[in-house]
């Protein structure tokens, strides 16, 4: 990477893990906590609070993706980062879960992962795409492992509220980073003329291989979800008290970044990026078919610890060639309404799998779960298998590169 590259990969990174970072310290704790407020007796209430952000994210990812191509990103990023603070600050003073319900409501609406893709998009050259997402993707893995961590422990000291003003202050060092850190935009995107919004949305919803891209980005989050739905009941079966679960997530996570590294990046170099991704869907699959038999017998901590590190050696792959892979696939004209689709489809994803998710365990139990996790994998192994992966245009050095 030029020093360029690297600047840019690191500052949207610390973005990408400020925002979720605060994310993923209220939802351990969120449904405890929100039991306190008055409505918390209402499960289906608190379930809405926990689901709203997601929501609003999946319906919000487009239009800001699509703004970021007409307005620019780092404008579009500062808006979103915002309303984020604006919606935990709410949260933050929220005398009931209802109020919780709203402030979600309009975190969620900071819908900033479409422009924030787009702009390294933007900054990296194709060669390098892969190791600038998979920065951005292992910074998330691993903010949410230290996530499990702390959650617990700032709860006990400053409460929900609390955690939700933690949240407010990141999402505004979030935005010092945008205008202080992350480089300028290339001029060529404010320059860029673009025909219509119809014209682009056409654009890229009518691409086979793009439309291969959101279907598995919703598949991949779907799953994950509702894998979380029934994980940590497994865990606690297996003799994992819930304040040790980290013990198995923190390891299986930092080592299958190690594995990631070791294989994704120099296979793609040599050409084999179809078969890294093809077989870290499969990964995927064999995964949910293990904690399928599993299901059916007392698990142990190890052979569940396994299946985890297994996943995410899996999930690592695919969270960073993903958006790569839709971002050279992509117009460049049209590479934030891309990636606006991308990132809704994936937010969609974490809507649905853990709504299904907890539907299916409360009708068909963990056997139905996880065999309906298996054959969604299954089925986009099947749409994936056509792929082609682009070839990557190396020789030209990336925007403003230094």
């Amino acid at each position: 990477m030029t020093p360029q590259e690297r600047r840019s990969s690191a500052s949207l990174a610390t973005i990408f893990a400020l925002r979720m970072l605060g994310l993923f310290l209220v939802l351990p704790v969120f449904a405890l906590e929100a039991a306190k407020l008055p409505g918390g007796d209402d499960p289906a209430l608190v379930g809405l609070a926990m689901g709203m952000y997601g929501l609003t994210q999946g319906l919000l990812q487009l239009p800001f993706g699509m703004a970021s191509d007409r307005f620019g990103r780092k404008r579009v990023m500062v808006l979103g980062l915002v309303l984020f603070a604006v919606g935990s600050a709410m949260a933050a003073f929220a005398p009931t879960v209802a109020w919780l319900v709203i402030g979600r409501a309009v975190q969620g609406a900071g819908a900033i992962s479409a422009a924030v893709t787009a702009l390294l998009a933007d900054q990296t050259r194709d060669v390098v795409r892969t190791k600038a997402m998979a920065l951005v993707g292992g910074g998330i893995g691993l903010v949410f492992a230290v996530s499990l961590v702390l959650s617990p422990l700032l709860a006990s000291v400053m409460g929900l509220h609390g955690l939700f003003a933690l949240t407010c202050f990141l999402a505004l060092a979030g935005i010092a980073v945008v205008l202080w850190w992350v480089p300028p935009e290339p001029s060529v995107h404010a320059n860029a003329a673009q025909s219509s919004l119809g014209e682009s949305l056409r654009a890229v919803t009518r691409n086979p291989a793009l439309l291969r891209l959101y279907f598995g980005v919703f598949m991949l989050h779907a799953v994950q979800l509702a894998m979380w739905v029934a994980l940590p009941a497994m865990l606690v079966q297996a003799g994992l008290a819930r304040d040790q679960h980290w013990w198995v997530y923190l390891p299986a996570v930092v080592a299958s970044f190690f594995v990631m590294a070791g294989t994704l990046f120099p296979l793609e170099k040599r050409g084999y990026l179809r078969a890294v991704f093809l077989a870290a869907v499969g990964l995927i699959a064999l995964v949910q078919l293990g904690l399928l038999w599993l299901a059916s017998a007392v698990p142990g901590v190890w052979s569940l610890s396994l299946m985890l590190f297994v996943f995410f050696c899996g999930f690592n792959v695919l969270e960073a060639s993903q958006p790569s892979l839709a971002s050279r696939v992509a117009p460049a004209q049209a590479r934030g309404t891309a990636l606006g689709v991308y990132n809704s489809l994936q937010s969609l994803g974490f809507f649905t799998g853990g709504a299904l998710g907890g539907w299916l365990l409360k009708d068909s139990g963990t056997h139905g779960l996880f065999a309906a996790c298996a054959a969604a994998t299954l089925a986009w192994l099947m749409v994936a298998w056509p792929m082609q992966a682009p070839r990557a245009a190396g020789a030209n050095p990336a925007p403003n590169a230094g």
